[in-house]
């Protein structure tokens, strides 16, 4: 019989509950072999197709079987919405193109210079802020600039219909503001211009005073005589003045250029604009037809299902998750379940441009909050993951954290004690790849060179009285735009031996380790203070969400694991219970009686 309340383990953003515990392991660290071998490549699982059930009520005799079983499907119908970047330099006929697309494909058009109009034209506090900066001749600083372009994004327009994003970001710092904030295009369309082109645009250009209609002398001559007559030249549209705005959008073009390099898309401006307007209305197609392909294939369930209407909404031949897993050491059959689940999570979020992720799979050989790993696990594990991007071609630093502050391993956690030397003993495989795609290093800005293309740091970990977390800061403002990915890391402030060291910029540093995203989360869940019977597990692989699943005995005297439900979010310790005792979510929470008692202290 359940408890009142079972809960998930410690994790992030997830309240610890007395119901379940962590899992820990008696094995102890095997002692490394001078080398360790695992063939690098072995057959993946096929990409998993997401549907979304909800529960029919009734029994109409011509429903479907699905629908009989209490089941109804439900495909996605839209896709999510287009979200595109335009950058052009002064006369590049950005302004053309952004009515050509806005007409084309409805997205809405958000333009720094409108926003801070607006802002300023109806006196909000944003806009007055704006207003003194101006009214001063400088330039309105980032964090106000980055405040209206995240607050129109939330609009409810920009998030249905998708934007288009028109002279922001202007700078690198503009650029990772949005990357923090996830709010990153599809699409960044960059229209090329020669310098003297441009500049002929604009020496041209003419401006009639009484109609704000901008004619060029040769391009776009005026109608009458008349206009021609009343026309002048706009006071920024001298050459010099122009070649100096050229000189600064290039710094900061070049400058943005970095982090949206996988996504950025070149097109010859100089040409007419209907020819121009037809690559980017092909380039924009084609995105949406991949966004619609995502949507249609992935979609994950939100609704609570209880144990007797549940639809699993696992992979297509996904063969479910392991039995047995506490039989320690795992078979060679677990273990590869478990390096290609990761694997493929891992390569759908780099691929999709993911720049600083985080696996945390707490299998009962690599649960971070033990005494010991299962080193060989751990390492295996590295090992695939990094082989298969150098198979892509990818240059990749697996990263070890070192020793610090002084004396031999001083501050470095004891679980990793090692870890380096038996990388650099393990079989990298007989085609040269150690060396020349895979190096090895250890954690710190003065490990990242020019030719590597992402990074891997193996399980950082704070220690007593030292914090691996500044070393990372830099390594990964080092990295740019570089994949990061961190394997089971364990960054919670730990107190200092004076206790000073973790207290000053602690709240800086829970920020930055809360700045990586899971691509991947394995969990099993327990009973507190117990290491069996496992009462189910939680999983999450990228870019699906949170799936709970329930632990069930079969008659033949074997186990499966039976999904309770899903989550978009990592679910709370509420939200778990909830689902185990089959009650629905969003109800008001009344904790009462003992147990309840103990999860208000929990």
């Amino acid at each position: 019989m359940l408890p009142a309340s079972l809960s998930s383990l410690h994790s992030t953003n997830v309240r610890t509950s007395p119901y379940l515990s962590p899992l820990s392991s008696s094995s102890s660290l095997p002692s490394p072999s001078p080398s360790l071998s695992l063939a690098p490549s072995f057959s993946h699982l096929h990409h998993r197709r997401l549907v979304s059930f909800n529960t029919v009520r009734g029994n109409n005799p011509l429903a479907t079987k699905a629908e009989r079983r209490g089941l109804s499907v439900t495909c996605a119908s839209t896709c999510e919405p287009l979200k595109v970047m335009i950058s052009g330099a002064p006369a590049s006929g950005k302004g053309t193109q952004c009515e050509l697309i806005v007409q084309k494909f409805g997205l809405v058009h958000i333009s720094t210079g409108d926003l801070l109009r607006a802002e300023v034209s109806t006196g909000s506090e944003i806009g007055n802020k704006a207003k003194e900066f101006m009214n001063a001749g400088q330039l309105v600083p980032d964090e106000i600039v980055t405040a209206m372009v995240t607050a129109r994004l939330s609009h409810e327009d920009a998030k249905t219909k998708g934007w288009l994003l028109d002279g922001y970001p202007r700078s690198f710092a503009q650029a990772q503001s949005l990357e923090n904030l996830k709010i990153r295009p599809d699409v960044y369309v960059v229209l090329d211009v020669p310098d003297e082109i441009l500049i002929d645009r604009c020496v041209g250009r003419r401006l009639d005073p009484e109609t704000g209609k901008i004619y060029h002398l040769t391009n776009f001559p005026p109608e009458t005589e008349e206009i021609k007559a009343r026309l002048v030249p706009r006071p920024d549209d001298t050459e010099e003045k122009v070649k100096s705005r050229l000189e600064i959008y290039k710094q900061n073009a070049k400058a943005i250029l970095s982090t949206y390099a996988n996504i950025t898309k070149k097109i010859d401006g100089n040409r007419p604009k209907e020819m121009v307007f037809a690559d980017i209305e092909s380039l924009l197609s084609q995105a949406k037809r991949e966004k619609m392909k995502k949507t249609t294939a992935v979609k994950p369930v939100h609704e609570h299902k209880s144990q007797s209407n549940q639809a699993s909404s696992s992979q297509d031949n996904w063969k479910g998750i392991p039995t047995r897993l506490n039989n320690i050491p795992h078979s060679r059959e677990i273990r590869n379940y478990f390096y290609d689940d990761v694997l493929q999570a891992t390569q759908r979020a780099v691929n999709d441009g993911r720049t600083r992720l985080k696996v945390e799979i707490n299998i009962p050989e690599l649960n971070p909050e033990m005494d010991v790993y299962r080193i060989g696990t751990l390492m295996e594990l590295v090992r695939v993951i990094a082989l298969s991007f150098a198979d892509d071609g990818k240059r990749v630093k697996v990263c070890v954290q070192g020793s610090m502050g002084e004396g031999a391993l001083a501050g470095m956690p004891l679980q990793l004690a090692g870890t380096r030397r038996i990388l650099e003993f393990m079989d990298w495989g007989d085609y040269g790849a150690k060396g020349t795609f895979v190096e090895i290093g250890s954690i710190g800005a003065n490990e990242v060179d020019e030719q590597d293309d992402m990074f891997i740091l193996v399980a950082p970990q704070n220690a007593v009285g030292n914090c691996i977390i500044d070393d990372m800061k830099a390594m990964t403002d080092a990295a740019g735009t570089r994949p990061v990915i961190l394997i089971n890391p364990r960054l919670k402030d730990l107190p200092g031996s004076s206790g000073i060291m973790q207290t000053m910029g602690r709240d800086k540093r829970l920020e930055y380790a809360a700045s990586f995203e899971n691509c991947y989360f394995f969990r099993l869940l327990y009973y507190a203070g117990t290491q069996y019977p496992i009462m189910g597990a939680l999983r999450m692989t990228y870019p699906y969400g949170y799936e709970l699943y329930k632990r069930v005995d079969v008659p033949s005297g074997g186990e499966k694991y039976v999904i309770l439900s899903t989550f978009t979010e990592k679910p709370s310790s509420d939200d778990i219970n909830d689902a185990f005792l089959g009650k629905p979510r969003n109800r008001e929470k009344k904790a009462s009686g003992f147990w309840g008692f103990l999860s208000s202290v929990f």
